[in-house]
């Protein structure tokens, strides 16, 4: 059996999506999957991976223009492997007690190029966090780091033990 390629691309504004990014990727590498985890402003042709995990974090019900843009940029060869897509986004507990649906503009997305499933994990804000809103949500009490390891690599083993169980 060959070894599977995955690409795992993102768009991250403050580094919660790219370490979301990295945590599947090394989670695929671990079940034995070559991962590739890229910021999604660097990928331009994805013909050479046999499946692509993109994510990005929705912004006022918009996802991630540099996720959205990978996405455009490859769609004749996205619609022709599998694609799964994440976000990373609430600054709080839900995403671990239930499934959250893409956002519009996400499930839009996944209509256009195809994608077999998306998935979102919690988001991080924390004072290490860019930006004004940022530390004004901290300072609020509204900050915190939600994403959940064990949660991403379970999305992780399934995307892998569906790749190598097409095989």
């Amino acid at each position: 059996m060959t070894q599977k390629s995955v690409l795992v691309a993102y768009g991250s504004k403050h580094g919660a999506t790219a370490g979301i990014a990295s945590q599947i990727g090394r989670t695929l590498r671990e079940d034995g999957v070559d991962a590739t985890v890229l910021p999604a402003d660097d990928v331009n042709d994805v013909r050479g991976y046999d499946a692509v995990v993109l994510g990005g974090a929705p912004y006022a019900g918009h996802w991630s223009g540099k996720a959205k843009r990978c996405a455009k940029r490859n769609a004749d060869h996205l619609e022709h492997r599998p694609v799964r897509l994440f976000c990373s986004g609430p600054v709080d507990s839900s995403a671990e007690q239930h499934g959250i649906p893409p956002v519009p503009a996400v499930a839009r997305e996944m209509e256009r190029i195809g994608a077999r499933e998306h998935r979102t994990f919690g988001g991080s804000v924390t004072s290490c966090t860019p930006g004004f809103i940022a530390r004004a949500m901290v300072r609020a009490g509204k900050g915190g780091d939600f994403r959940n390891p064990e949660q991403i690599r379970s999305w992780a083993h399934h995307i892998s033990a569906e790749l190598t169980a097409a095989h």
